[in-house]
């Protein structure tokens, strides 16, 4: 398997099968869904030898492939991963076969473009994740939004349009600085845009301060970070079930990504200096966003806000600049994959049945659908960080790397695990117990067997990774400590 050019597998077999599905169309209905669920699947399979064949006794790239792109411009199709990078490429192609098949049933309009867009997402993503040639991340990193602002538009609730263009505006807007913070490391990199090159330039700390915001803007849009959040929920709430699982479970990631493929190794000394910032706005989105999270009326709108806080647990873990507080981050990142994308499906069950989101149509669910009630009680545990569950190892280790830091950071990361399991534990008390709350609960059928493969494999990963993160920790420790050894020397 060494030989196959397995990353652009990875990228272009999902885009291709996406194209394929699309020309298929809804003239051929019973093909459509087979074909896209057995396209998503292979997509999957053939990330699979990077993981087995990964290397974890180093931090070098691998699996790495170089041709020319555009010589003129110096911009070349250069893939690698590392073991950061590779995990979230596992990740992303293991959430998109879960992901046609939740949407097996639901959309019965438009099927073709709905799993084409799914499956040219998944590859775009993958290309967001190996490109080490700045433009080429770019292209994929920008060319990533159209799918979901697809999706959203398309196939959203009533208010779709509004919510896919605040989400395309913000997300687009974001990442102009970035360009043009690329586009001067081009030239100072004698007209290089390898990202590795721009690793080892020795920048002054005023401009690598400059690059620093430049990368702030962009990648904490996508995260998003406190204040530049207020695009998810609305995105949230209108996407449709699918929608919010890739949003929740991959897309947010592409902002953290940034921070460590761009931020914390082009402008080291910048992000030592202004780590008090992004300490203090991850602070802030894990506290204030977990009481925006206690007041909502809306599940979905719920479940956005607990991604922002969770994500505020990642970037917190960036900025301490030690090994247990980035490896933390990553596994939240990882965790936060499983955990959100089953939290939006629970929700997605529910509204496919009664077409509502709001909490208080609901109550005494578990007295008809005993079995979904089960699956959504034990994923609102691990969004609580409940021992044993995904949730609770990379919350642990962010924590306890915020001690080490200081006291008192890791003070206030920890006491606000209590509003986790507050509108969590909330939530899943007021929809799923007590007595029957209506005739339409009364009528609420269990989840199938299709819903319960899905939520039966993400309940499996979420707790085989709570109770044996090790797969996941020894593949990112390497390029963890080498990151962590690259930040700490001075560059300037």
């Amino acid at each position: 398997m060494s030989g196959l050019p397995l990353l652009s597998l990875a990228i272009w077999l999902p885009i291709v099968g996406g194209l394929l599905v699309l020309a298929t169309g809804d003239r051929n209905a019973k093909l459509v869904r087979p074909l896209a669920l057995a396209l998503a699947v292979a997509g999957f399979l053939v990330t699979l030898p990077l993981y087995i064949g990964f290397d974890t006794t180093t931090s070098a790239m691998q699996f790495t492939e170089l041709r020319w792109w555009i010589p003129r411009f110096s911009i070349e199709y250069r893939l690698g991963v590392d073991g950061i990078s590779v995990l979230f490429i596992l990740l992303n192609s293991f959430i998109t076969p879960l992901v046609v098949l939740a949407g097996w049933k639901v959309i019965e309009e438009k099927v073709a473009q709905y799993m084409a867009a799914f499956l040219i997402m998944s590859g775009l993503m993958n290309g967001i994740f190996s490109a080490l040639d700045a433009v080429l991340f770019y292209v994929f990193f920008e060319a990533s939004l159209i799918p979901m602002y697809i999706i959203i538009g398309v196939w959203g609730g009533p208010n779709r349009v509004y919510a896919a263009f605040k989400f395309f505006l913000y997300t687009l807007l974001g990442s102009l600085l970035m360009l043009v913070a690329l586009i001067w490391l081009f030239f100072q990199s004698d007209f290089s845009f390898n990202l590795l090159d721009w690793h080892a330039l020795p920048i002054p700390l005023s401009a690598q301060i400059y690059l620093f915001l430049a990368f702030l803007v962009a990648f904490a849009v996508k995260v998003p970070m406190w204040p530049v959040h207020t695009w998810l929920p609305d995105a949230h709430v209108e996407a449709p079930t699918g929608g919010s699982v890739v949003l929740a479970a991959i897309m947010l990631k592409l902002g953290a990504y940034g921070f460590l493929r761009f931020s914390l190794p082009i402008a080291p000394d910048a992000s030592r200096e202004l780590a008090w910032l992004m300490i203090a706005l991850s602070l802030i989105a894990v506290v204030y966003i977990g009481f925006v999270a206690l007041v909502q009326s809306d599940m979905k709108k719920l479940i956005a806000y607990s991604s922002i806080s969770h994500m505020g647990f990642v970037t917190l873990g960036f900025f301490i600049f030690n090994t247990l507080g980035v490896e933390g981050a990553l596994v939240q990142m990882i965790s936060h994959g499983f955990v959100s994308g089953a939290m939006f499906l629970c929700v997605g069950v529910l509204y496919d049945r009664m077409h509502s989101r709001k909490i208080a149509d609901y109550g005494g669910v578990v007295h008809t659908m005993p079995k979904f009630v089960a699956f959504m009680v034990f994923f609102a545990m691990a969004n609580s960080g409940l021992p044993a569950t995904s949730g609770f190892v990379g919350e642990f280790m962010v924590i306890l790397g915020s001690v080490q830091y200081s006291f008192w950071i890791g003070f206030i990361a920890a006491i606000t695990l209590i509003l986790g399991a507050a509108y969590n534990l909330w939530m899943v008390k007021r929809v799923a117990f007590g007595a029957v709350a209506n005739r339409h609960v009364a009528e609420l059928a269990d989840i199938n067997t299709r819903e319960f493969v899905v939520l039966g494999i993400l309940a499996l990963c979420v707790l085989g990774m709570g109770l044996y993160p090790l797969p996941f920790t020894d593949v990112m420790h390497a390029s963890v400590d080498n990151l962590l050894k690259h930040v700490a020397v001075p560059k300037f």
